[in-house]
């Protein structure tokens, strides 16, 4: 098996880069396949579909309603930073309609962060460099510093805590349930972004 050397990892995230969009072109291409009923990805189904659908709508209230803590606004305001963040993504992945809009959110408040949003089956030679536990786990956060090319740091698939309540779980059932699905939902909806909000601002240095 081949070695990734540090150079290729570098010319993987350029070109990808080449290929990335911003989150308001993002979110008007989720808002153009819902009205197709489409998907992103190199699947389309119908539930995949009705996934992006709701995926839309998610991203719609949680954009409007996500609230970051004044004292925490001004510290991102106030940090000197030059990076790059590339999420990975598809349209139908219910994690990432939740995570999304909070991390465009925390980006939106700093000039030096770059936010720019990648799809996973048009990435593959990025999305194998950033598995979580060898599985191709969305979405995917990669944070670079533009100065010198390095990754600082990496976040996904979910929030600490939603990753604990997933593990928790698949230890004890063995598998996901539709039952635990919408119960993640539910956390997430109560939560209101504030776990990656937490999660996001010790990363920033």
């Amino acid at each position: 098996m081949e070695t990734t050397t540090h150079s290729d990892i570098k010319k993987i995230i350029q070109d990808s880069l080449t290929r990335s969009m911003s989150y308001a072109d993002y979110r008007t291409l989720v808002s153009t396949l819902v009205e197709s009923n489409a998907n992103t990805g190199n699947e389309v189904t119908e539930a995949l579909a009705n996934y992006t659908m709701l995926n839309d709508r998610r991203m719609k209230r949680w954009d409007k309603t996500v609230k970051i803590d004044e004292g925490l606004t001004d510290s991102i305001k106030s940090k000197t930073l030059n990076q790059t963040w590339i999420i990975i993504t598809e349209s139908w992945c219910g994690d990432a309609a939740h995570v999304m809009p909070v991390i465009n959110k925390i980006a939106s408040l700093n000039d030096g962060i770059s936010f720019r949003v990648v799809l996973r089956d048009q990435n593959e030679a990025l999305m194998d460099q950033f598995l979580t536990n060898g599985s191709r786990s969305i979405a995917k956060l990669i944070i670079l510093d533009n100065t010198s090319d390095e990754v600082l740091a990496t976040y996904g698939p979910r929030p600490t805590t939603a990753t604990a309540l997933v593990k928790y779980y698949k230890a004890t059932h063995g598998s996901l349930t539709p039952e635990f699905k919408e119960d993640l939902q539910k956390w997430y909806n109560k939560d209101k972004g504030q776990t990656v909000i937490a999660d996001l601002v010790p990363l920033l240095g």
